[in-house]
């Protein structure tokens, strides 16, 4: 007679291999890729577990640029390479610019705001956000100005630092943050302010948790892993802690009252409230409002401060580079000069330099997933509505076909011939389709006013005794560079 633990382990099997069997004939609907096995789809292969910057690349080697991985039993179409992406999300664009409510983005994002929600909710939050900004001074002086000030207290700060060791990260999201700081509500934080740099830790700590197998695990097994304990409950808290202080700040505009002029984010959104208070459904309220700043806050510190800490790590690795950029702004600007956005079309070498930053150091290694609004075409492959679209950003950046030298620092991938500055259609730091980044003109704005400042200011080395630095990537939900110390030597 068969005991129940045989019994069980027979069961079990054959459950297996029904779910193989649904799988494999599953799999036949999608573009080519891995072999998924039922539950864990491709994570059974531990490359999909220690995920790092080319391993999406190394399978389109096998599969072709447009291929499939599964999560657990959910497929993921990967676009890889540059022409592979603007297939995919560029050819028609609307019908990508839905994002899938995974668990994980359902529990962080609660289907409101901007970056974690989709359908008529995202549209009108962006929109809306897009307003506010404009009004605020987006492309124009008034915003640049808050930049332009930012700068010169990070040039200080350095300044203060009197040529000693330092490791510049905390100051750069200091200076970054401050920025949207500024323009959502309305002043900055001063350098002593202890909660708002436990506030910046805080983020830091939610973007170090992205992309990792922690949050793969809870997409596949919600149900388990909220009620194990781990780093996602750290990075739920995490969340909780940025909207309250956020919550808090909302709370002073109120108790204020809301001005004839709004002044901020948080005026503009008030006022949008009282305005549609009596809609029998208004598409503007707090939750709404209180996740858009929070969208907004992440993207506006994390992106463009690590992409200035792998500036300054890379000018401490290519000295002659550093030097060249030096002698440029010399020969450009005086020492007394105000940096602006519009000094870039004066300085070639400047901004080549800075594009290449964002190209090599390529932080944004995955795009975030979009979701097929309806069936569709990418290329050959019949796409059905619901997919979940994949993009590969770093292919683009490092694709061979689009770059002379993919894997290695060199800025004359942004030069002509003559000297002159020109883009690549390639170039997609900044994603492409209906979902890209919003704060795209503010991020180039602080990219170029703030690397430009310090490089005309300071000499950047590495400190007496260290030869060498690693220009490796922590993977996370941005690509961060290892701890590392430089001294900013005063010009």
């Amino acid at each position: 007679m068969v005991d129940a633990s045989t019994a069980f382990t027979l069961l079990l099997l054959l459950y297996l291999a029904v779910q193989l069997v649904k799988l494999q004939r599953k799999k036949k609907q999608f573009p080519p890729g891995p072999t998924p096995l039922p539950i864990i789809g491709s994570l059974w292969q531990l490359k999909f577990v220690k995920m790092h910057r080319d391993t999406l690349m190394e399978e389109a080697k096998t599969f072709g640029d447009i291929y499939t991985l599964w999560l657990g039993p959910f497929p993921l179409i990967v676009l890889n390479g540059y022409q592979g992406v603007k297939d995919g999300l560029a050819t028609h664009p609307e019908d990508f610019a839905a994002r899938p409510i995974t668990p994980f983005f359902r529990n962080m994002g609660k289907k409101v705001g901007i970056m974690l929600a989709t359908g008529e909710t995202w549209k009108t939050q962006r929109r809306f956000s897009i307003m506010i900004l404009k009004s605020l001074g987006l492309g124009r002086r008034t915003m640049e100005f808050q930049i332009q000030e930012e700068a010169c207290h990070l040039v200080e700060s350095f300044m203060n630092m009197k040529g000693k060791p330092m490791n510049p990260s905390s100051f750069l999201t200091l200076a970054v943050s401050n920025v949207i700081c500024a323009v959502v509500f309305g002043h900055r934080f001063s350098d002593d302010n202890k909660e708002f740099h436990d506030l910046l830790e805080t983020v830091e700590h939610m973007f170090r948790f992205g992309g990792t197998f922690w949050q793969y695990l809870y997409d596949i097994l919600p149900w388990l892993m909220h009620h194990l304990p781990g780093p996602h409950k750290g990075v739920f808290s995490d969340c909780d802690i940025l909207r309250a202080f956020i919550r808090n700040e909302i709370r002073k505009h109120q108790e204020r009252g809301v001005p004839s002029e709004p002044g901020d984010f948080i005026d503009y959104y008030l006022t949008q409230i009282e305005k549609t208070k009596g809609q029998s459904t208004p598409a503007y309220d707090e939750d709404n409002m209180i996740q858009s700043i929070f969208d907004l806050f992440l993207g506006g510190t994390e992106t463009s401060s690590t992409t200035l800490s792998w500036a300054l790590l890379y000018m401490v690795a290519y000295p002659d580079v550093q030097a060249k950029v030096q002698k440029e702004i010399d020969a450009v600007l005086t020492p007394s000069q105000t940096i602006c956005y519009e000094d870039r079309k004066n300085l070639p070498y400047t901004n080549a330099v800075i594009h290449e930053v964002q190209r090599f150091s390529n932080i944004v290694s995955t795009g975030m997933p979009r979701l097929c609004t309806k069936d569709t075409m990418i290329r050959q492959f019949p796409v059905k509505k619901g997919s979940v679209i994949f993009s590969n950003m770093a292919s683009s950046l490092y694709d061979p076909k689009e770059w002379e030298t993919p894997r290695q620092f060199n800025p004359s991938h942004f030069l002509d011939k003559d000297g002159n500055f020109t883009c690549r259609d390639a170039f997609i730091p900044f994603s492409i389709g209906h979902r890209v980044c919003l704060g795209e003109h503010m991020a180039r704005t602080e990219l170029f006013v703030f690397f430009s400042s310090l490089l005309r200011t300071f000499n950047f080395r590495l400190p007496d005794g260290v030869k060498e630095v690693s220009i490796e990537p922590i993977w996370g939900a941005t690509l961060r560079p290892h701890h590392f110390e430089i001294c900013a030597v005063a010009r």
